[in-house]
């Protein structure tokens, strides 16, 4: 044991103390050196010196020891040392910490294998070692690499956002001292998106739904289960992993209206998700789990990379039906087999997969006309935004409505009225009379009620004056031009229990 001497911040001199020794005894007399020493939080610490020379091993006490006073008279900022020594970890070893903190957060098992492996192929191609070597430029290159083999927008996208969330990690949890990545920009994914979803048509549903339901089982499910499985995807708009999630105690088949619950593990938003269905939906899901257990799955889906191809091969089986009965009439043969319908994929490139169900969804609720809002709601996106443009054109054309439904004032002339030769008070008091009633919601304008249509108005020398002819504030509104009416043609308020269209 040795002892060392360092000066405080106010002067005075304490005395420190260093010890070397050996572990093992005499068994381990060839060994390394161990040091011992008290940090700058007083907390005693030991490590290897690494050598077996006691002389170097006292230099290196003395060193950890010095250390140590500076750390606490604060001429070595403590927090920045250990960021300092966290960033000169192997990117391996921080990789074992950041699968902890997304098994932590319940991320979907797919996420965690995939942002692993996203990071590997980043390290391999930079040749990062530790964290101290990601900086902007070597992602620049990675991300220069993948376009170049061709990679969407989306996929460029998907890879910055998991090592940019990476990055934000290291820098909130002080394994670095600034985020290197703050810089990268992330690609628009719409700009160039390679895999569009096609919806089906409600004609397609029949013929799909028939299909399948005299069909052979497939991954372990009947006919019969598939066509509930995708009825329940069209009319709630969940996805795969959600619907895999169900067990009979989240249906509540029995309330009015019925609805199924998904827990928030679950759910992509991470938030408890109530859809409504259809009473005969949940008829037949009463049916299929009148022998099933409370914590029962509802449906026995197969594993997620067989659900994409179960929905196509039924589509397929679906198409050859369509096409059977008119096999012998070769000309109505050659205009079905080219067209689109039931074709997994369309001329425009767009493909049909389990998830072009969820699609379905959204996009039959936006041809009904149901309010942008309340599909918002059915989908739970997070924005309108995304709901308009997911499912914006696909929303009933209402301009040459909306441009019909335009005052006829345009052609008015400003001194219509004056030109009648009416007194002035009296027309003043018709036009405050004339807004009340407009204000009030009753009607103001009417085919034929006044002559606006650019013809010159006799003077008062050639016809008598005649009073504005205006509806007095007590007379009966008329039918159709009611003030919740004239509320519903600009705005339509909808009840959050929202139910999809039956297909």
């Amino acid at each position: 044991m040795k002892s060392w001497f360092a000066t405080s911040g106010d002067g005075k001199t304490s005395e420190t103390m260093a010890s070397v020794f050996k572990r093992g005894g005499k068994k381990n007399r060839g060994g390394s050196y161990y040091v011992s020493w008290t940090d700058h939080s007083g907390q005693r610490q030991t490590k290897s010196a690494k050598t077996t020379d006691k002389a170097t091993a006292e230099r290196i006490g003395a060193k950890l020891e010095a250390d140590a006073a500076l750390r606490r008279d604060g001429v070595i900022d403590p927090t920045l040392d250990a960021i300092g020594k966290e960033s000169q970890r192997s990117i391996e070893s921080h990789l074992a910490d950041y699968e902890a903190k997304l098994r932590a957060a319940n991320r979907h098992p797919r996420y965690i294998r995939d942002s692993l492996t996203v990071v590997r192929a980043l390290a391999e191609f930079c040749e990062i070692v530790s964290v101290a070597d990601l900086d902007a430029d070597g992602v620049n290159h990675y991300v220069g690499a993948l376009q170049a083999k061709g990679r969407s927008a989306g996929t460029v996208h998907f890879h910055l956002s998991i090592i940019k969330a990476l990055s934000r990690w290291l820098t909130i949890n002080h394994k670095l001292a600034r985020d290197p990545l703050i810089s990268v920009r992330k690609p628009n994914p719409d700009a160039d998106r390679r895999r569009e979803r096609r919806m089906l048509l409600p004609d397609e549903w029949h013929w799909l739904r028939d299909a399948t339901k005299t069909g052979p089982d497939r991954f372990g499910m009947t006919g019969s289960e598939r066509v509930l499985l995708y009825a329940t995807a069209i009319q709630t708009g969940l996805r795969s992993n959600e619907l895999r999630s169900l067990t009979r105690g989240r249906m509540f088949l029995d309330s009015q209206p019925p609805f199924i619950t998904c827990k928030a593990r679950s759910t992509k938003n991470k938030k408890d998700a109530r859809q409504y269905i259809r009473s005969d939906v949940a008829a037949d899901l009463r049916l299929h789990l009148a022998t099933k257990a409370t914590k029962a799955s509802v449906f026995g889906m197969p594993h997620e990379t067989d659900v994409a191809t179960m929905v196509r091969a039924d589509l397929a089986e679906a198409r050859q039906m369509w096409l059977e009965p008119v096999k012998r009439d070769a000309e109505d043969y050659m205009r079905r087999e080219q067209s689109d319908f039931l074709n997994a994929t369309n001329h425009e490139g767009e493909i049909f997969d389990f998830h072009a169900l969820r699609h379905t969804c959204g996009a039959w609720l936006a041809i009904a006309g149901v309010h942008p809002k309340a599909i918002q709601t059915v989908m739970r996106h997070s924005t309108i935004t995304l709901t308009m443009d997911t499912y914006g054109h696909l929303f009933p054309g209402q301009e040459a409505d909306t441009v019909a439904r335009f005052p006829d004032m345009l052609n008015c002339k400003s001194n219509a009225l004056l030109a009648t030769g009416t007194d002035d008070a009296e027309v003043k008091t018709d036009q405050r009379r004339a807004a009340h009633a407009q204000r009030a919601g009753r009607e103001t304008a009417q085919s034929g009620a006044s002559e606006c249509d650019g013809q010159s108005t006799p003077t008062a020398q050639e016809k008598s004056p005649k009073p504005l002819q205006i509806a007095d504030l007590d007379d009966d509104v008329r039918d159709d031009a009611t003030e919740s009416e004239n509320r519903a043609g600009r705005t339509r308020t909808y009840n959050q229990q929202i139910m999809s269209l039956l297909l």
